[in-house]
């Protein structure tokens, strides 16, 4: 019996278990990779400053959309993977896997050359302070030359999530999220911003030769990745991009108001302390929603294994526990939020009014974080059934329609505080959390009742 078949037989014996043994470890790997990332920008904060916040700032919404997109398709991967194990067909699980590495080096082409020809307009359209752009543009164009092994690692670590193996992943990316914390400081100090982007792509690159090494040459996972023998199948190709694209599209629209949302900052009263705020705020509640993201990302696993083998009756019940422990969560978090907001942003910057700008933030925010819980495992719930596109609408729904037209209103038409445009998301998360498990229920009710 095949080591992937002894783990779908274990998922499918106890589901709750193996949600915690999926998730544990991607939240230890995960929770590693946030904590360096809010230590970097403390250093940046405190040893460069506020301009410097603000052009981290403008460097994470392109930066999103290149995660983003690498993201939505490994994810694709990831439900392909593992469906096709749960249908004990193993070679085209293997092909599917050599197809998202492939694709892999041609998207990473694809990114460079974007960034080449078109980062400063995408950096200047959201800020004009030349200060904030000069450290923006030194850490993207560094970033530049790591894009390659960041995509590839992405997808490496799909391809294992996808066969029910998240501990692999977690040991060697918190290995680099180590060689990044060693190298931070020092090249922080002598380079300031850029020698943050150094340190990133240096840790990248030792993660990106890791994965090479034991998933090529010493086959350490289930799946086998033979590149020299790749056999080209538009149907796993398709099937690939059918449930990964609606993810990265969403991750696009989603950075997308992230653009949208720092040019509106902008021409707030606050302008380069809001995005500096607004900035800060989203790393740091990055690393209080790894669980969250943790869950919903291995209920595609399993959701995806239990489709597959026809166990219709565990996608419900583990739907039901993921949604009831991530809003108990979520509960917790918002409380930190609301009420310890002021001393976690103090760690990050000496500056008063980005401090009290990020707490009004937090105060607002703390108490959407329950909405978007349940907007994020109903979506993902019907990504591991196949159906990834509500996803993309409903995030277009939350991200555009709502949030970045009413904060214009708000900010820019009536020219209100900046504290309506935190309403303006609390309100689009409260709505797409109903839209989206309303859809949840009647996707489950029409593949699983046919």
């Amino acid at each position: 019996m095949t080591k992937s078949k002894n783990k779908l037989n274990e998922f499918i014996k106890n589901p709750s278990l193996a949600i915690w043994k999926l998730s544990i470890p991607m939240m230890l790997g995960m929770s590693v990779q946030a904590i360096y990332m809010l230590i970097d920008t403390a250093f940046i904060g405190k040893w460069v400053g506020g301009d410097a916040l603000a052009g981290l700032g403008l460097i994470f919404p392109p930066m999103f959309i290149i995660m983003g997109i690498t993201f939505g398709l490994g994810s694709g991967a990831t439900a392909v993977i593992a469906q096709k194990i749960g249908e004990q067909e193993k070679k085209q699980a293997d092909n599917a896997a050599e197809h998202i590495i492939i694709l892999g080096f041609a998207l990473s082409l694809f990114f460079i050359l974007i960034g080449i020809f078109f980062g400063d307009y995408l950096l200047q359209y959201q800020s004009e302070n030349i200060k904030v752009f000069t450290h923006a543009s030194s850490y993207f164009y560094t970033m530049l030359f790591g894009i390659p092994f960041m995509v590839l690692s992405i997808f490496f670590r799909s391809i294992l999530s996808g066969e029910g193996d998240t501990l692999l992943p977690m040991k060697v990316l918190g290995l680099g999220t180590v060689i990044n914390l060693i190298l931070d400081p020092p090249l922080i100090y002598y380079m300031q911003i850029k020698g943050a982007a150094i340190a990133t792509v240096t840790s990248q690159a030792v993660v990106f030769a890791i994965f090479c090494y034991l998933m090529i040459f010493k086959k350490r996972s289930y799946i086998s990745l033979n590149l020299k023998n790749f056999i080209y199948d538009i149907e796993i190709f398709n099937k690939i991009l059918k449930l990964g694209l609606p993810a990265s599209l969403s991750m696009v629209i989603m950075s997308i108001g992230l653009f949208f949302y720092n040019s509106i900052l902008n021409l707030s009263e606050y302008s380069t302390s809001a995005i500096a705020a607004y900035s800060t705020a989203h790393r740091i509640e990055h690393l209080f929603f790894i669980p969250i993201i943790s869950l919903a990302t291995s209920m595609v696993t399993l959701i995806g294994m239990f489709y597959g083998a026809k166990k219709y009756d565990l996608i419900n019940y583990i739907f039901y526990y993921c949604m009831k422990t991530g809003i108990i969560i979520s509960l917790i978090f918002g409380l930190i939020f609301f009420y310890l907001s002021n001393s976690i942003l103090s760690l990050f910057t000496n500056d008063m009014l980005i401090i009290s700008i990020g707490t009004e933030y937090f105060k607002i925010f703390s108490f959407a974080v329950p909405f978007v819980t349940i907007t994020m495992i109903s979506s993902r719930c019907m990504q591991g059934l196949g159906k990834a596109y509500p996803m993309f609408i409903i995030t277009c729904f939350r991200v555009i329609i709502i949030s970045c037209s009413i904060a214009y209103y708000f900010i820019i038409y009536l020219k209100k505080p900046l504290n309506y445009a935190w309403f303006a998301i609390f309100i689009s998360c409260f709505s797409s959390s109903i839209i989206s498990y309303i859809w949840f229920l009647y996707t489950k009710k029409k593949m699983l009742t046919n």
